[in-house]
């Protein structure tokens, strides 16, 4: 088999590894079950994941920044920030498989936001797959149907904060080299979860800061896994790949957690799903790329 025929075999296969990757960082996360408040541990994760920023320190003290960019890496990070506590927080409250459903969502605040901060013009197809991934959501909530937990609008929050962190991000990679970004937000955010963290403090022990290490370690793995599938492979061909992702978080949650796989919350998956591979699939196509990877938005 020739090279060119190999590259998108070499792709999917990144892009399952990157989903298997962020699946783990949402069961490690899982396993802390609420022991460490939400803020502390996502403040010890960004600390612990420091270490993996090593080999860009130099251009890191190199960089100039404008006032502009300094304020637009403040506004990203107060969105990430946040963010991460939410989702954090909802890791303690809610199932994995919904977790994992609800924050395929990210993609889809994305598109909208892009269309009142970044001035795109949105289409009929968008507007039709956008409402079905709102319906995907609101089968896997089914308010009036069931008790919604804390955890669900912790969720909510979590995939329009990170939009609203991506949005920035796309200006600021613009600007300033992709890598150096994604640096300067785990600098950021590392210094904006502080206070959080402080105000409830509990002193963690050895197996927990080793988990959370784990969600550090997996976490970077997952990025560079993406970034590998990306620049093997269109994403035409990788992002239909990132339902899997679904698939490893109910194996996990029924193995693991004891949480029986729950057909609405699979079915809304899938809905948010489709609707997110074909926004992705059709920006690929005019050459936009404003939706992210459902991957790209996670911390």
């Amino acid at each position: 088999m020739e090279r060119s025929e190999l590259r998108p075999v070499v792709g999917i296969s990144w892009m399952i590894a990157t989903g298997i990757c962020f699946v783990m960082v949402t069961a490690l996360v899982k396993t802390l079950g609420g022991s460490v408040p939400a803020a502390e541990s996502a403040f010890l994760r960004y600390l612990l994941g420091l270490v993996f920023l090593v080999p860009v320190w130099t251009r890191l003290r190199q960089m100039r920044l404008t006032r502009r960019q300094l304020r637009l890496f403040g506004v990203r990070g107060a969105f990430h920030t946040l963010g991460v506590i939410c989702w954090f927080y909802a890791m303690s409250r809610i199932p994995i498989a919904e977790v994992t459903a609800m924050n395929y969502l990210n993609p889809i605040y994305v598109s909208i936001l892009a269309v009142f901060f970044l001035g795109e013009r949105i289409a009929l197809r968008r507007i039709l797959a956008i409402v079905a991934a709102l319906g995907g959501a609101l089968l896997i909530l089914r308010p009036g149907f069931r008790e919604l937990d804390p955890g669900h609008i912790a969720m909510i929050a979590t995939a329009l904060f990170f939009a609203g962190s991506y949005l920035t991000a796309k200006i600021l990679s613009d600007e300033i080299e992709a890598g150096l970004v994604v640096a300067m937000l785990s600098i950021v955010v590392t210094i904006g979860l502080a206070p959080f963290a402080a105000m409830d403090w509990v002193w963690p022990n050895a197996w927990q800061l080793f988990v959370l290490f784990g969600v550090a370690a997996f976490a970077t793995l997952g990025h560079y896994a993406m970034t590998r599938a990306f620049a093997a492979a269109p994403v035409t061909v990788t992002q239909p790949v990132t339902f899997l992702q679904l698939v490893w978080a109910v194996l996990l949650g029924a193995a693991l957690f004891d949480e029986p796989p729950d057909p609405y919350v699979i079915a809304g998956g899938l809905v948010i799903v489709a609707s997110v591979v074909f926004l992705s699939l059709r920006e690929a196509q005019l050459k936009r790329q404003i939706t992210p990877s459902v991957h790209e938005t996670k911390g």
